[in-house]
């Protein structure tokens, strides 16, 4: 429950980890719901790790952006082993459409806590950004979560 005055979080009863990642990854979203903060790569690396470090198997989600990068929705859409997730272009086109967004942010995670991109991450981004396009949608990054975060277009591998 959240007391207004001091912007301060008070629990009744105990909380584990993951609900405070989880709330955390929830206030985040709420300050870049507000303004086109979005166009930060540090921001969006922040509300990605709340939003995936939890995880002991490889999850690939898809921040869903308007055309002033606001987020419209957050959606994790497949679930993997440790160390691999099956990517499906055809069901990311879907709900990219169903949402009407006009840019996509991508991420997964690394259970092993190294974000080092492999060969397979880059080319699944470069096969969802030709698919993305030929309906105007503009992919902003890949983001590698673990440890630390990479972004796919800070080392131009976008």
């Amino acid at each position: 429950m959240r007391n207004q005055i001091t912007n301060m979080y008070l629990f009744n009863q105990p909380v584990t980890e993951y609900q405070v990642l989880e709330r955390a990854a929830e206030i985040i979203q709420k300050q870049y719901m507000r303004g086109d903060v979005f166009q930060s790569p540090n921001a969006t690396k922040d509300f990605l790790r709340f939003k995936l470090n939890q995880y002991d198997r490889e999850v690939f989600s898809v921040m869903l952006l308007d055309n002033q990068h606001q987020l419209i929705a957050y959606r994790e859409l497949f679930f993997g082993t440790i160390n691999a997730a099956s990517v499906y272009p055809r069901e990311v086109v879907k709900v990219v459409l169903e949402s009407q967004a006009s840019a996509v942010v991508f991420a997964h995670n690394h259970p092993s806590g190294i974000a080092e991109p492999s060969r397979a991450d880059i080319q699944i981004t470069k096969h969802l950004d030709e698919a993305l396009k030929l309906i105007d949608v503009r992919v902003l990054d890949h983001i590698v979560v673990g440890k630390d975060s990479v972004s796919l277009a800070e080392r131009d591998l976008l």
